[in-house]
């Protein structure tokens, strides 16, 4: 049986420069999200290129004092047990009703170590610590502290194999999303469990969010239930914006 191969942060950083410098080339081939059919959503596949081609991929959005944090309001779902909406999931619900206890992450997909990880074991991970504003696509903004394991510590200790190109995520109240590798590994990409110093509430995404720092607040999808690893983009189907909102 061939053994399988496991890529470290530096690896992933440099295959994922490598296939911009694909991106960038007329003529080569690109995974680019193939969502983009329509007249209207063709811009953003320059808007990604550009963005990826003309800033540093690595570059940190601000970060702020603690005395700057302010009120960070909760849209779009804001319980995914709320059994009179559509977004209603009885497995949250269910796990909710146990503090958590139960939940797990699984992180599975082109990975050498699929596995299901409890939210004490991310907990044991070494956390950071970031205070950032928050972009809402609907045009305010809010400054939070969020406390979590970045998301490249995670795919590290999973084993993020070579092939791999996107990591996807599934939300309980039926959310999906994916980023790219430069995303992935971005320091400030974190799974956070943790919001202004206290756990991270129910309106607010508990037990596990994403902070995705450097593009608009939608890509921060709340109610984490698992990651997949992939080479091939998973369409997510029409969420009424851009696939990539960098800021």
């Amino acid at each position: 049986m061939k053994k399988k191969q496991i890529i470290t942060r530096r690896a992933a950083i440099t295959t994922g420069m490598a296939s911009l410098g694909a991106l960038i080339i007329p003529g080569c081939k690109q995974p680019l999200p193939p969502n983009y059919g329509n007249i209207l959503r063709m811009g953003d596949n320059f808007t990604y290129a550009a963005h990826r081609a003309l800033l540093p991929g690595q570059s940190l959005a601000k970060e702020y004092r603690f005395s700057e944090i302010s009120s960070m309001p909760a849209t779009g779902t804001i319980n995914p047990a709320d059994t009179s909406k559509e977004y209603f999931s009885e497995s949250y619900e269910r796990l909710l009703s146990n503090g958590f206890d139960n939940w797990q992450l699984p992180v599975e997909g082109l990975v050498a170590r699929p596995t299901s990880y409890s939210l004490n074991q991310l907990k044991s991970f070494a956390a950071r610590t970031q205070i950032t504003r928050h972009t809402c696509e609907e045009g305010w903004t809010a400054i939070a502290e969020w406390t979590g394991l970045p998301l490249g510590t995670l795919l590290e200790h999973a084993g993020i194999m070579p092939k791999a190109r996107w990591v996807n995520f599934y939300s309980y109240d039926g959310w999906l999303d994916c980023i790219d590798l430069l995303d992935a590994f971005h320091p400030q990409t974190i799974l956070a469990y943790g919001m202004n110093g206290k756990n991270l509430s129910i309106p607010h995404g508990a037990p596990l969010r994403l902070r995705l720092e450097k593009q608009i607040g939608f890509k921060s999808m709340k109610y984490l239930e698992r990651i997949v690893i992939s080479e091939e983009y998973i369409d997510p189907g029409d969420i009424g914006w851009a696939w990539y909102n960098g800021i």
